[in-house]
């Protein structure tokens, strides 16, 4: 008799309100969904060649550990979800990115 094991997984999901030409960075995409609630989001992955540009109603589904940042076109709302296998460490604290947000885009810490 064989038994199948199930694991677990926490599943986050939270929305979050970006002005024109702010960056939102995700460290890694993998699991990660975004969705676009209002306005327009670009999505771009370190090392992608792909221009993924978000409308109201549309989804982008992370499938690998890359850097992901997403740049809003104009005011915009996202939904951010993911999940992360239960068993795996979370971070207590946030890793610092060497980038901060400035109206105008991103400059070097």
């Amino acid at each position: 008799m064989q038994k199948e094991s199930a694991m677990n997984t926490a599943t986050s999901r939270f929305h979050l309100s970006l002005a024109k030409r702010t960056i939102f960075t995700l460290p890694d995409a993998a699991g990660v969904g975004i969705e676009c609630r209002s306005g327009s989001v670009w999505v771009t992955l370190d090392h992608d060649p792909r221009d993924i540009v978000l409308a109201p109603g549309e989804r982008f589904e992370g499938d690998q550990h890359r850097r992901m940042l997403v740049s809003a076109l104009e005011p915009s709302c996202i939904t951010v979800s993911g999940s992360r296998p239960a068993a795996l460490p979370v971070r207590e604290e946030p890793a610092r990115s060497p980038w901060r947000l400035w109206p105008h885009g991103m400059s070097p810490a």
